[in-house]
């Protein structure tokens, strides 16, 4: 939005513009398959265990799976951050174009402030996922949580941007679907996927109005 409303449409660089496009459209899927896929592997190699066998083993197992998710959330969250951030150096000439480094202030700043969000203003996101989608025991976090871990990680390799809360949405349902498709909340479910459609436009939207609210500040 904010660049568009600088320079117009041309100031968008194709390339860039098709990964992000491309990790908006299909991480979701990826993220949908793999929940279910590895769900029902789960399901196969521990057929013959007690319930309670595999809530103490999952609940265990889940540790190694939470702690994948967080890394790969901040792999990909963060480096969108310090991205903006480096930019913003360079575009200063606090920084060079030419030997573009992130200082390692900007990777701390960036790490501390994602760790900060999430302890202080993520409770409500984390009670969504967690417990009005669908009903989790530890085995079904350990699905979703590797899932997303491994799609997540596998766009950060790529160098894709994605959305690590529509990632780990996205594994939940797939999950969920194994035991049967009336187990997920579809009306909760329904009410995210809005909230992911509506979030473009008006992030658009603010950020053209407030670069031209700045660059009006800055030139009067």
């Amino acid at each position: 939005g904010a660049g568009i409303a600088h320079g117009g449409p041309s100031v968008l660089v194709g390339s860039g513009m098709l990964k992000i496009v491309m990790g908006l459209a299909f991480s979701p899927l990826l993220g949908l398959t793999f929940g279910f896929v590895i769900m029902l592997a789960i399901y196969w190699v521990f057929r013959h265990f007690s319930p309670a066998m595999v809530t103490t083993i999952f609940s265990k197992l889940q540790i190694l799976t939470a702690a994948a998710m967080a890394f790969s959330h901040g792999s990909n969250d963060a480096q969108k951050t310090m991205g903006i951030i480096t930019l913003a150096l360079v575009v200063s000439k606090a920084s060079s174009l030419d030997t573009v480094e992130v200082p390692l202030w900007v990777i701390l700043l960036s790490a501390s402030v994602m760790a900060m969000g999430t302890y202080f203003g993520g409770s409500r996101v984390i009670r969504t996922l967690g417990v009005r989608i669908i009903t989790m025991r530890p085995v079904h976090g350990f699905a979703a949580e590797s899932a997303a871990a491994a799609v997540i990680e596998f766009a950060t390799r790529s160098g894709i941007p994605v959305s690590t809360t529509h990632v780990i949405t996205s594994t939940i349902l797939g999950m969920g679907s194994t035991r049967r498709l009336s187990a997920v909340r579809w009306g909760v479910a329904k009410g995210i996927v809005y909230a992911w459609v509506l979030t473009f436009p008006i992030c658009g939207v603010l950020g053209a109005a407030l670069y031209v609210a700045v660059d009006a500040v800055t030139k009067g």
